[in-house]
């Protein structure tokens, strides 16, 4: 509809300018009393004139309309659709047909020119973009920002691109021709040639390792080196080798594994484990020492479900409250427990754990466990054995005391007071003995204490003070109290406890510097991730972005220009895909992750870019969904491999495709022969059908079976032309499920008259009910007939013996299907042995050596491998196998 619409609008300006010509020609011919044919050909020349502008519809109309005036205006009588004068009638029809062939003649000529310049400038185009893209791939490979080295077998820089050359701080041509040694160090120089060798052994096979690498300025930086072997111009092996500068990230792992080391240390001194747990997923994360006190295998996955099987019988049922609490109300937790070890002893664990909130918005639990059964054990043994002090010791499970107020001297003072005073039992001391224990800075409060309880009378006084002991320690004490009255009503004493808390103070202290340290690792982790070759995306609700990673611009993104825009608005092919964006789109709807979107935009130099990307939706407390977060990854190189390895494999099939031509042509005399042979007795067959019919009684049996071997000799021929034409044919793989018998039968059919006529006997040895393979008949059609070709041509000059060729299928060991195919010609060389199935080796003078190349690709694209075995005697053996089919062999 569109284009009629276009066509008519293309067709209006013609019919209104030609109407108008029309018009001064009728008015020019009234004026002069041109003759009716004089007329006539005044329109024509109009008509064709204006046919020049591409309408057809438009020249069509002006020519009725020039018929109507002629009709009307020259035709006797005057003003007249009517022709009077018979005369006139051929003229208007002459003009008539004139016009309309001339008309379509002329568009069709303007149609075939138009088209020859559009084929013109499609071809000056595709030159143009190959060339581009030469350019491209050159500058990508001078300027793309990874190290990029291309040496020989012998260790010769053979080319280096600029970033990798002014990395180590060189010119280019200051390494080109260079051994790549000179920028090794001298002990890592063996490993290289090592690592080069083994690239070389394994032609097209990718290898990585990491290695350090010396400036031009004798520094030393860290780098990854990807290389793979191939081979080049003149089939000589090169090795390309890509060069990830990993100095940074070295450094980051020498520093954690230090870290770590020093924390794992830390907790083996205090006897306590870190872990953590995630709410969210269930994941947890044990220490070593977690494990050992425990007595777990490390490998063992940690659970809350092992802390509970690991817990004293008596205290399981407050263990499992205090973690269903904590997971319930999400908040800090500390509790102390028993466990039962499988040797049957009893340890005291104090544990405790802190809520936080990891990036990713799931909540978490870090915390530390503290093998405290030493101190309980003391506890205990003290409680027996000062049963008096049973209430204050199960205040604090320390010292006991009781103070006068007035006489500034203990009352009462247990043997931990003195412990932790560093007096002697019952030895006798002074108020200034005791202050001098005290640290100055904190006598003060206890003064205050003091002063307060003799002023109020109540109340219950806890603090902590320092005790400087002889030796030069420092013990930190918790203290409680309570004030005694007496039956004056006035205060008389202070009754409490001494708690040495230097070892909590100090497990404290340990616990904040690993947390400080999970902290600083936590960021490292975050850094890590930050400088990693991916990058980190938000979205809010309405999925437009909210963040980007800082190093978007190593893919060629620019962060600020992406922000408040959906991904549907970034990408570049929603027009071209939109059943994937549909998807897509009802993914974020539902709230559902989704992993490995890729689609397509540009960079902020405007060239298109390929992006694969994963996102998870996060939510609040409350299930409030908030957005996405994910990561993206540039995979443009990626996907220009692939597109560069389907164009090879284009190349590979028309080059096989031409193989097949080239041989047919080398056939074409068994073709043709085996062709003329059916149609020579379809002849014969009608003329003896002819005379049998045409005899005075016919004999209708005799016709019906000359009729009968027209149809069979006619079958075989069209057969013949049918293997061709499946040789011919230029068309996809088809991989179906054959019998390999059947292939060599229809290879037989097109060579016999090849070997009839090089006086070549051929022998096959099938073996009956061999397995189907899976694969392309016409392909494995092309190997065969190459292999019994160049067995042909291998007897060529042979003299002194039969010319046999033997042609074998068969099972081998390993359950494939094995077809051989063996002449007894001039053989192999054996220097030639290694070489005669690479590309363009050839042993003919006028060959290009790329049939057993050809055959070798087909056979491994096959799942098989083509290979030459030796014999003894002369000639050679050409042998593939192939596996069976994988629902045959079910």
């Amino acid at each position: 509809m569109r284009s009629q619409i276009s066509s008519l609008k293309r067709s209006a300006p013609q019919f209104t300018f030609g109407s108008i010509t029309l018009a001064v020609v009728t008015l020019s011919c009234l004026y002069l009393h041109a003759h009716f044919a004089a007329t006539a050909f005044a329109y024509l020349l109009v008509v064709l004139l204006f046919s020049l502008m591409g309408s057809f519809i438009a020249s069509s109309a002006l020519c009725i309309l020039a018929i109507a005036a002629l009709a009307y205006y020259f035709a006797p009588p005057a003003f007249t659709l009517r022709i009077e004068d018979p005369q006139d009638l051929p003229v208007v029809v002459a003009f008539f047909i004139v016009s309309i062939v001339g008309t379509h003649l002329i568009g069709k000529l303007r149609q075939e020119r138009e088209a020859a310049r559009v084929a013109a400038g499609k071809l000056q185009q595709s030159a143009a973009d190959l060339e581009d893209r030469e350019k491209r791939w050159r500058a990508i490979f001078e300027h793309n920002p990874a190290m990029y080295f291309m040496v020989d077998e012998a260790g010769t820089v053979l080319n280096v691109n600029t970033f990798g050359a002014t990395q180590l701080g060189y010119a280019r041509a200051e390494l080109t021709g260079q051994s790549v040694l000179r920028v090794f160090l001298e002990e890592d120089r063996g490993f290289v040639r090592k690592c080069i060798r083994r690239c070389l052994e394994d032609i097209g096979q990718s290898r990585t390792w990491d290695v350090q690498k010396v400036r031009k300025d004798g520094s030393v930086l860290w780098v990854r080196e990807n290389a793979k072997a191939m081979l080049w111009a003149d089939n000589q092996p090169i090795v390309l080798i890509a060069c990830e500068d990993i100095t940074e990230r070295k450094r980051t792992e020498l520093a954690l594994q230090r870290s770590e080391a020093h924390l794992a240390q830390a907790q083996e001194l205090s006897h306590t484990g870190s872990f953590s747990w995630n709410a969210t997923s269930g994941e947890a994360f044990w220490s070593k020492e977690t494990f050992r006190i425990f007595q777990l295998d490390p490998e063992t996955a940690p659970a809350p479900q092992l802390v509970i099987e690991r817990t004293h019988p008596d205290d399981r049922v407050s263990v499992k409250e205090t973690i269903d609490r904590a997971m319930r109300d999400l908040r800090d937790f500390e509790h102390e427990y028993r466990l039962l070890l499988p040797d049957g002893s009893v340890k005291h664990i104090h544990a405790r754990a802190r809520v936080t909130r990891t990036a990713s918005g799931e909540i978490e639990f870090v915390g530390a466990a503290t093998d405290i059964t030493a101190a309980r054990r003391a506890e205990q043994q003290l409680r027996r054995s000062e049963a008096y002090l049973a209430e204050a010791q199960h205040l604090s499970h320390t010292g006991s005391w009781s103070w006068d107020v007035y006489g500034l001297d203990f009352v009462y003072r247990s043997a931990e007071v003195d412990r932790l005073f560093g007096f002697s039992p019952q030895e006798s001391v002074s108020i200034e003995t005791i202050r001098s224990r005290i640290h100055p800075d904190d006598l003060p409060r206890l003064q205050e204490v003091q002063r307060q309880a003799i002023e109020h009378k109540e109340g219950r006084f806890e603090y902590d003070f320092r005790i400087l002991l002889p030796d030069g320690g420092i013990r930190r004490i918790h203290s409680v109290a309570h004030v005694v009255v007496g039956s004056d009503g006035n205060v008389s004493e202070l009754i409490g406890t001494h708690m040495d808390v230097t070892e909590q103070h100090a497990a404290r202290e340990r616990l904040e510097n690993t947390l400080a340290a999970l902290r600083e690792s936590e960021q490292r982790f975050r850094d890590y991730a930050e400088t990693a070759s991916d990058w980190l995306w938000e979205t809010g609700p309405d999925h437009q972005v909210t963040h980007l990673s800082e190093h978007t611009s190593t893919a060629g993104i620019l962060a600020k220009r992406l922000m408040g825009l959906p991904r549907w608005d970034i990408a570049r092919d929603v027009e071209e895909e939109p059943e994937k964006w549909r998807q897509h789109r009802a993914m974020l709807e539902a709230h559902l992750p989704f992993r490995d979107l890729v689609y397509r935009t540009v960079n902020r130099i405007g060239s298109p870019i390929y992006v694969r990307t994963s996102g998870k939706p996060f939510f609040d407390g409350k299930g409030n969904f908030l957005g996405y977060r994910g990561v993206s990854t540039d995979i443009t190189a990626t996907i220009r491999a692939d597109q560069a390895e389907q164009e090879l494999r284009k190349a590979q099939a028309e080059l096989a495709h031409v193989t097949r031509v080239t041989t047919l042509g080398e056939l074409t005399t068994t073709i043709a022969h085996e062709i003329n042979q059916p149609l020579a007795a379809i002849i014969s067959n009608a003329d003896a059908c002819l005379g049998w019919m045409g005899r005075e009684a016919p004999n209708l049996s005799a016709a019906r079976s000359s009729v009968e071997w027209i149809i069979e000799d006619a079958i075989r021929a069209s057969e013949v032309i049918r293997r061709v034409r499946a040789l011919a044919k230029k068309g996809e793989i088809e991989m179906v499920a054959l019998d390999i018998n059947e292939v060599v039968k229809d290879v037989i059919a097109l060579v016999t008259r090849e070997l009839v006529s090089h006086r070549v006997s051929l022998r096959t040895e099938l073996t009956a009910a061999l397995p189907t393979i899976l694969g392309d008949r016409i392909q494995l059609q092309q190997v065969i007939i190459n292999l019994v070709m160049n067995g042909i041509e291998a007897m060529e000059a042979v003299t002194d013996r039969t010319r046999e060729l033997l042609i074998q299928s068969s099972k081998d060991d390993l359950g494939h299907v094995q077809l051989a195919v063996t002449d007894c010609g001039i053989g192999v060389a054996e220097d030639d042995a290694d070489r005669v199935l690479d590309p363009f080796f050839t042993t003919k003078a006028s060959g290009l050596g790329m049939g057993l190349s050809i055959c070798r690709s087909i056979v491994e694209a096959h799942g098989g491998r083509l290979s030459i075995v030796h014999k003894d005697g002369p000639g050679a053996t050409f042998q593939f196998a192939l596996p069976q089919h994988k629902e045959a062999v079910s």
